[in-house]
């Protein structure tokens, strides 16, 4: 049986591609520091969930901090393959509190490689990393070929960062590694502050939606069973020093993202408008060619059905009081 080290799997992205290798046959383990950026009530019932599916063998929790080489130690231990996906997220958050962005996810990722180095070289990495790197690339869609070296938030440079340190870790040492930029991560268990859960909680409960600029920003979105798809293709085909889009290769502007919640609900909403933020960019847009070559990934959901099974769920949560 082969046993994937999750690193942040009691997240969002994490938890669902643990469900995904449960499935399969895989152990996990899971390293997690239940950080509480958001309720960690969420995190803990991803686990309960998980453990409920597979049983405690199947799933192995080890609950510490990334920067913590004896923690890091002692998940990887047995790892066969190393999923890393922990890190402090998000670009607005990266600005109040620079120093502690770079330290988590800067600093844990060395610490989690240098721990990696007693394991077999045989034994893959797939890093998180993220569309941010792009910056301000106006040039669409976005590829991996693209510069990336001017992001425009500590959280896009973070990682970069990173990319660029699991590049000197495969040349040095041998392992595989996969960088996969995550575009615009949405659906069912999405943490609360992204956008589209917070537009619905908000709509829902009568309250007027943040609304940053004139509606014109387009973003990649990308539904999370196209992104464990993606996850579990790299780490199937892990070989080499990789770097690959996943996201819906479709863009939506702010204004009909706002206007798709608002059918899925069917509800009107009320826009408290605000300037644009620093650090966010103007549009994301993601060339998945690539991945489609040489991992078989293809987004399959639409936005318009995305948000409708994310409506779904919602509701549902809502109702037996796991969502507000």
């Amino acid at each position: 049986m082969d046993t994937v080290l999750i690193t942040g799997g009691a997240g969002f992205i994490g938890s669902q591609v643990a469900q995904r290798l449960l499935a399969r046959g895989s152990r996990v383990v899971i390293l997690d520091s239940f950080d509480p950026f958001y309720d960690v009530r969420i995190k803990r019932r991803n686990i309960e969930m998980l453990r409920a599916a597979a049983g405690p063998r199947g799933v192995e929790l080890v609950e510490g901090d990334l920067r913590d080489a004896a923690v890091c130690q002692h998940a990887a231990r047995d790892a066969t393959a190393v999923l890393h996906l922990a890190a402090l997220a998000g670009v607005r958050p990266s600005i109040q509190d620079p120093v502690r962005t770079m330290d988590v996810n800067v600093r844990g990722t060395q610490v989690l490689l240098e721990e990696m180095r007693r394991l077999p070289s045989r034994v893959p990495l797939v890093f998180a990393s993220s569309s941010s790197v792009y910056g301000g690339n106006e040039r669409l869609p976005f590829r991996e070929s693209d510069p990336v070296d001017r992001p425009v938030s500590p959280y896009a440079a973070s990682k970069k960062a990173g990319e660029v340190q699991c590049a000197a870790f495969h040349h040095l040492w041998g392992h595989a590694v996969t960088c996969l930029r995550f575009f615009t991560v949405y659906g069912p268990g999405q943490r609360p502050e992204m956008a589209i859960h917070q537009f619905s909680r908000r709509l829902v409960n009568g309250e007027a939606l943040p609304f940053f600029g004139d509606g014109s920003t387009l973003r990649d979105y990308t539904y999370i069973d196209d992104i464990v798809n993606g996850v579990v293709a790299a780490l199937e085909r892990a070989g080499g020093y990789h770097i690959y889009n996943l996201g819906g290769s479709h863009t939506t502007s702010l204004t009909a993202l706002v206007q798709m919640i608002e059918r899925a609900f069917g509800k009107q909403a009320t826009l408290d408008r605000k300037p644009e933020q620093p650090g966010d960019v103007r549009q994301t847009y993601a060339d998945v060619q690539l991945a489609e070559r040489e991992l078989g990934f293809r987004p399959t959901v639409s936005m318009e059905e995305g948000i409708a099974r994310f409506a779904r769920w919602y509701l549902a949560e809502r109702a037996t009081g796991n969502v507000a």
